[in-house]
């Protein structure tokens, strides 16, 4: 938690400190499978971003460029999507910036669905593993799906629980927001 954003050097200092961690968190992997681990929070938001190839390589592009994250979140460094790479997830609440690791657990390339799923490192506020991805449905229809299941691990996300739940809500309201405008484009 800080009262101003980190700067580049801070962030790959936090990182550096953070990639040989072990995940905060049981059962990496599990939302491959749709599994959550007893004692967290699933969260499941969909949602259509319209029709056909196009729409899909955009929607595709757009995951790679991480522009899936709210203007009030950011990721650094922006890291290809690639299994084992860690990012810091920076997120602005409350006038404080707040420095989160996270790896990469898998990634999902395949013909007519694309995304990845990252989980969490001692490091984050939160404990638990989130999914972005796309897919190109039989109907021609190319949905943006974020599953994620989660429980606080710092602190004051365990004291500010109702808070945590709200901005987790709205990343979702507004990640869905960013990907239907990075599609539009």
């Amino acid at each position: 938690m800080r009262l101003s954003r980190p700067d580049s050097a801070t962030v790959e200092q936090y990182l550096a400190s953070q990639r040989a961690q072990p995940y905060s968190y049981p059962d990496s992997g599990a939302s491959r499978d749709d599994r959550v681990p007893a004692g967290f929070k699933l969260d499941h938001h969909r949602r259509e971003l319209g029709r056909g190839e196009l729409v899909f390589a955009a929607a595709r592009r757009a995951i790679r460029e991480w522009r899936m994250f709210p203007r009030w979140t950011a990721i650094e460094p922006h890291a290809p999507i690639a299994k084992d790479e860690v990012v810091g997830v920076i997120v602005r609440v409350l006038g404080l910036w707040w420095l989160n690791a996270a790896r990469i657990v898998y990634v999902i390339d395949e013909a007519r669905r694309f995304g990845f799923a990252y989980g969490t490192l001692p490091g984050h506020a939160e404990r638990g593993e989130e999914r972005f991805s796309i897919e190109w449905l039989a109907d021609d229809s190319v949905v943006y799906d974020i599953r994620a299941f989660s429980r606080p691990r710092h602190w004051a996300a365990r004291i500010g629980y109702p808070l945590t739940r709200m901005l987790q809500h709205r990343f979702a309201r507004d990640s869905m927001a960013a990907m239907a405008a990075a599609v539009a484009e």
